[in-house]
């Protein structure tokens, strides 16, 4: 599991799966969500607005991510 520091405001799931390098691209970050690949807390997400914070994993296949 990777680390990722984000502040007090968080980042947003799109943003953050282009920044943890997942997808190069807002599209490419719409089609993964859309085919349900992409679980924050352990349930699949499909908002790519969806607000993280601190505290929050995400996972996209066999790769993880920890906001702290």
């Amino acid at each position: 599991m990777i680390e990722i520091e984000v502040g007090p405001e968080g980042i947003r799931l799109g943003q953050l799966l282009k920044y943890a390098g997942a997808v190069d691209t807002g599209g490419e970050a719409k089609a993964l969500l859309e085919s349900g690949e992409v679980e924050v807390n352990g349930e699949v997400e499909t908002r790519r607005g969806r607000q993280l914070g601190p505290g929050d994993e995400v996972r996209v296949h066999d790769r993880r991510w920890r906001l702290v």
